[in-house]
């Protein structure tokens, strides 16, 4: 599994570029001698392993993506019990986990009694916005009867609930011109700076706990020019729907405002200022009860692994499926893997095995084993 885990880490996956890694993936799926094998219109590379009845699937999801762009270096080096490099936890344990597990199943012989199909998802990361998850339960598993998300290391935690987003790209436009002649003219910055004052005062409900973040903010072409344009990026998180909404609509009311109070603070004939606030992305909310019996299984195999479980609330691929009434829980794959998202990312196979078990313990009861 280790040598595995190292080998998908050194396949450049940055999101929305995942091909070479869903190519090496789907090349597994085939000699694992997994059915229907397709890489599908979001990139997705899957494969099934059938059951005694032809029924409603279980989906056992990894990520193919990371935050690293294309020319990142990629190799993995090892010190020790620690492996070091790009994506080697995140996801690369995941996508281990899941091929494991699917060779385990096709060794052994075991007799399940739904289908498993095996699913490594495209656009999980940052601006991919579930991409590969949407696709896939909007299309060939629509029907899926519950769904386990591998996600990176660890064997305590087990994601529930699902922490929803909202992201937001506004634009100010206006005329422009030099500082000291066209001064008076609306100031594209000037709004953009304005609307993430009030954006960052906006009053938040404790609970459900909700965070709002201008994250990103850019403009203007020189030291001594009006500028023309501006931006900002705001993150918008939250485990309730309803909030979400409210929330969201005050954001586009802000820049609304600000761009009036812009423009009325402008000499009189000037160009107007314009603004638009898009949605960027869009993860959706929800959660699995606590009594549901997939999570009493995790929580159950958790505690025969000598772990005691972590309920948690996250944003993982299994958003997706919880919020189209699928139950979904995200759990790691074992082992304990540090400095997430940078080069140095790091992995520790302490008990990696362990973890590794507790996931296949977890899949198989909700498939269904053969007595």
């Amino acid at each position: 599994m280790i040598e595995t885990q190292v080998a998908v880490a050194q396949i450049a996956a940055p999101t929305g570029d995942e091909g070479d890694r869903a190519a090496w993936v789907a090349s597994r799926f085939e000699s694992l001698r997994l059915d229907q094998v397709e890489i599908d219109g979001a990139g997705n590379v899957i494969g099934r392993r059938r059951g005694r009845i032809d029924t409603r699937p279980i989906a056992i999801c990894a990520h193919l993506d990371t935050v690293f762009p294309r020319g990142t270096a990629h190799a993995i080096l090892q010190t020790g019990t620690r492996y070091v490099g790009p994506s080697i936890t995140d996801n690369s344990r995941g996508i281990a986990a899941m091929l494991t597990i699917a060779g385990v199943l096709e060794e052994s012989a075991w007799d399940t009694g739904r289908p498993i199909e095996f699913v490594g998802t495209t656009g999980e990361e940052g601006s991919g916005d579930l991409r590969g998850a949407k696709h896939y339960f909007a299309t060939r598993g629509a029907d899926t009867h519950a769904a386990v998300i591998v996600d990176g290391a660890g064997d305590e935690r087990i994601v529930h609930r699902a922490l929803g987003s909202r992201r937001f790209r506004a634009t100010f436009d206006g005329p422009g011109g030099h500082s000291w002649s066209a001064f008076g003219a609306p100031n594209a910055v000037h709004a953009a700076a304005a609307a993430a004052s009030a954006i960052a005062n906006i009053p938040l409900p404790r609970t459900p706990r909700t965070t709002v973040t201008v994250a990103r903010i850019g403009g203007g072409l020189s030291v001594n020019s009006i500028p023309q344009h501006a931006w900002i990026e705001i993150d918008l998180r939250s485990s309730a729907a309803a909030v979400l909404s409210t929330v969201g609509a005050r954001i586009s009311d802000i820049v609304r405002d600000t761009t009036v109070a812009e423009n009325q603070r402008s000499m009189p004939g000037s160009a107007p200022l314009r603004s638009a606030c898009a949605t960027i992305g869009d993860r959706p909310c929800g959660e699995i009860v606590e009594s549901h019996r997939l999570v009493q299984t995790a929580i159950r195999v958790t505690r025969l692994a000598e772990r005691e479980p972590d309920l948690a609330m996250a944003s993982t691929d299994a958003n997706v499926p919880i919020s189209l009434g699928i139950p979904a829980i995200a759990i790691g794959a074992g082992g304990r893997g540090g400095d997430t998202h940078t080069s140095t990312e790091w992995f520790e196979d302490v008990d990696g095995v362990r973890g590794l078990a507790r996931a296949l313990t977890i899949i198989v009861e909700a498939a269904g084993l053969d007595d």
